[in-house]
């Protein structure tokens, strides 16, 4: 039976902590002659409704070193671009292809692929959800040295589709996450109540930045104005005035604490360029390990 990856409750806590050790085997191994190449002969369809320079490189990249190869389909280059139901293209794909990754705006639209699909399919991003980005990030953290059931972690800005993974995240593994979020930019209320049920988190949404830092290990960030807001960002400007990671905030956080950003950055903005060049930052580290991570879930979705 096909098993999709469309958001990170789709994982138990085992199965993500196994896709996260296996990321850092890929990491490991590097490029060199001679490493696995568990995906020969295989192909997946990248499906971009929205532009991206990780989430596109990173999969193809990942694909060749699993001896696989990876078609790129814009909406130009698809008959989605021109109305073509979505079950209709998963059917079709399905008999060339191995597996999917689409990157779409609505959570609906993978849904609805994964479930006229007969392969697997992975969500690169929605405006819901942003799972492979998480399990990137998890790995970093992983890789820091912090226990990722024990972690503090404070998510500063836009409770947004990279938020939403991260409280799934916590309330399946545990640990503990604070959203500092002004006043209607929370993260989804549905996705806070489903993940909550889980009994295993602490997570908690608070006004002030400072209270969220305070003795976090992670501060993450991302952009106050997504791709789809343009028209909104005069207005997010000044609501998410005083919701910047800087010098200032880094220091009210646990000796040792990273930085980590999901990127592209607006420098000045959400994040300062001393803490995104300095000695804190985990952010490069953790757009590699989009790659190794993904690679590690590509092998374990796509049969061979």
């Amino acid at each position: 039976m096909k098993k999709d990856f469309l958001r990170i409750l789709d994982l138990s806590d085992r199965e993500l902590l196994s896709l996260l050790a296996a990321g850092q085997a890929w990491k490991r191994r590097g490029a060199r002659r001679g490493a696995p190449r568990p995906l020969l002969g295989k192909t997946l369809a990248m499906i971009f409704q929205k532009a991206s320079t990780r989430t596109r490189v990173s999969f193809e990249v990942g694909m060749a070193r699993l001896g696989g190869h990876a078609l790129f389909l814009s909406p130009a280059d698809t008959q989605i671009g021109r109305g073509e139901p979505v079950r209709d293209t998963a059917r079709v794909l399905s008999r060339y292809v191995d597996g999917i990754m689409i990157r779409t705006f609505e959570q609906e639209t993978v849904e609805e692929m994964a479930s006229h699909a007969a392969v697997p399919v992975i969500n690169g991003l929605t405006d819901s959800h942003h799972p492979c980005q998480v399990l990137a990030d998890l790995m970093t953290a992983k890789e820091r040295g912090f226990d990722l059931r024990r972690m503090k972690v404070a998510f500063i800005g836009d409770g947004n589709n990279v938020a939403n993974s991260w409280v799934e995240a916590a309330n399946l593994l545990g640990f503990s996450l604070r959203l500092a979020c002004p006043k209607g930019f929370e993260p989804d209320a549905g996705v806070m109540r489903e993940a909550e049920g889980l009994g295993r988190g602490d997570v908690r949404i608070v006004r002030d930045p400072a209270e969220a830092a305070r003795d976090a290990h992670i501060l993450y960030t991302d952009v106050w104005t997504s791709m789809g807001q343009e028209k909104e960002r005069r207005r997010r400007l000044a609501a998410f005035r005083g919701y910047r990671i800087d010098a200032s905030l880094l220091s009210a956080a646990a000796k040792g604490a990273i930085v980590m950003h999901c990127l592209p950055a607006h420098r000045g903005e959400e994040i300062t360029d001393e803490v995104m060049e300095g000695p804190r930052s985990a952010v490069f580290d953790e757009a590699e390990n989009r790659m190794h991570v993904q690679m590690a879930l590509l092998s374990k979705l796509i049969p061979h």
